[in-house]
């Protein structure tokens, strides 16, 4: 099953993540499949815009932990290597994801994302590059990876929030919903879920109407001003950084205990600040405390 649907609607270029039954999760495939998604959209010259929407409950959930984070052998074992690990191979594996992701800021048709459910963790990494977001208000986004075991490698949290907003996000791995997105300037917009695909149809049908060309050329003005700020090389080390994270004492532990108790305990634990990933053992309240 393809893992990102290309579907043409007049003028509008519809991009579906479809990995439902893991909550649209990142694999190694997924990544390549919206780019080549993003580039047939940018062939075609009927397509004027691009709705990027993700298929079931959510958005995207991020990663998926079950391919990498609890592998113990193949290629989800790979995202973390043996110690003494190569950084620049971890860092060309990564930086592959961060450039596909990358091709939604990169498409001369602009990228309106759809969101709801949640665009968490690596799904955030994708939405954010999304020229606009529209969010339904009960819908979450955030990093929580930052906490342990990641860093977003686009990095367009700083671009989009400013330096201090961005730092309340990604010092504390928080997700926000939709209604404090659009409030912190993280979004466009936030409504309420049962009105989310009118809101984005309304938009696409009214960007719809430009002419091509017209449209590129804004968008290429926009973006290079963002780009002028050090977009590449900000990129460049957060991808960087989020192999460390997981390469650190902190990083390996988190791995291991994925593997031991699964990932879904070991995120739990890591959200909610219960587990002490440097001494590798759960937090005691009155111990730790002294």
């Amino acid at each position: 099953m393809a893992r990102v649907l290309l579907e043409k609607d007049g003028r509008i270029g519809r991009i579906i993540l479809n990995r439902p039954d893991v909550m649209n999760a990142i694999d190694d495939d997924l990544p390549r499949e919206l780019e080549a998604a993003v580039a047939a959209a940018n062939a075609d010259d009927g397509i004027h815009v691009i709705v990027l929407s993700g298929a079931g409950k959510g958005f995207c959930a991020g990663y998926d932990l079950g391919y990498y984070a609890e592998a113990k052998q193949g290629k989800g074992f790979e995202a973390t290597q043996k110690i003494p690990w190569d950084p620049m191979k971890d860092y060309a594996f990564m930086m592959r994801n961060t450039e596909a992701f990358m091709s939604l800021w990169r498409s001369h048709v602009p990228v309106v994302a759809k969101v709801h459910g949640f665009a968490v963790a690596g799904g955030s990494d994708i939405a954010l590059c999304a020229d606009m977001i529209v969010m339904a208000d009960d819908a979450r986004i955030g990093y929580m990876p930052t906490r342990v075991w990641g860093c977003p490698t686009t990095a367009m949290w700083v671009y989009r929030l400013g330096p201090e907003k961005a730092k309340r996000v990604l010092f504390t791995g928080d997700t926000i919903t939709g209604k404090e997105a659009e409030q912190m300037g993280l979004v466009l917009k936030s409504v309420p879920a049962d009105k989310l695909d009118e809101e984005v149809e309304a938009l696409a049908d009214r960007m719809a109407g430009v002419p091509k060309n017209q449209l590129m050329m804004q968008k290429l003005v926009v973006n290079q001003a963002i780009e002028a700020m050090g977009l590449k090389q900000t990129q460049m080390f957060a991808t960087f950084f989020d192999g460390v994270t997981r390469h650190s004492p902190e990083g390996l532990n988190f791995k291991s205990r994925a593997e031991d108790v699964g990932w879904k305990q070991a995120v739990r634990e890591r959200d909610l600040g219960t587990y002490d990933w440097t001494l590798d053992r759960p937090i005691n309240s009155a111990k730790d405390s002294q």
